[in-house]
């Protein structure tokens, strides 16, 4: 049976690390993705994500700023590494303080991501959602202006490429599956 193209563009879809090519990621590109993305589901329509994008033009300062974060003896590795990509989508997420809701808007906000990711590799527009040490720091939550009941979920580094990835295997879900029998 041959798969539907939405079944073939999960299965081939690939984190795009490096080998970004010069074609600009533009603001309103993003904002046409993020505007089909954000149809995912979210319990009680609490939407809880917020975005910030950081265009080719800010990229330099923003990875300065960023880095400054860091001890002195990394801050220049993580200057190079923010300016890989050819534009950042830092993506925030409302932080409730009922555990339950909090649980539903992290899955929500993965939920949005997925399919954000899941349109931009239609387009060729290669992502890969990075989640090191620097979201979690206060420093950083401030420069960003990150509320004080949000999360940063994490940084989608965006970048056309001309080269696709390898895909790689996964387990069958077969191998992960059981059924319940009373």
């Amino acid at each position: 049976m041959e798969k539907s193209e939405l079944a073939r563009i999960i299965r081939e879809r690939r984190a795009v690390k490096k080998g970004y090519n010069d074609k600009e990621v533009t603001e309103e590109k993003v904002l046409e993705l993020l505007e089909d993305a954000i149809w995912a589901p979210n319990h009680g329509l609490r939407q809880p994500w917020r975005f910030l994008f950081v265009g080719e033009k800010q990229l330099t300062g923003f990875a300065k700023r960023v880095a400054s974060t860091y001890p002195e003896d990394r801050q220049k590795n993580r200057e190079d590494y923010l300016t890989e990509p050819n534009a950042i989508l830092v993506v925030m997420m409302e932080e409730p303080e009922i555990p339950k809701q909090w649980e539903e808007n992290y899955g929500a906000t993965a939920s949005m991501i997925q399919n954000f990711w899941l349109l931009a590799w239609e387009e060729g527009l290669g992502v890969v959602w990075k989640t090191n040490p620097h979201i979690y720091d206060p420093k950083v939550k401030e420069l960003l202006h990150v509320g004080d009941n949000e999360k940063i979920i994490g940084f989608l580094h965006l970048g056309y490429f001309d080269e696709q990835p390898v895909t790689n295997e996964r387990i069958s879900a077969r191998d992960k599956f059981t059924s319940f029998n009373a």
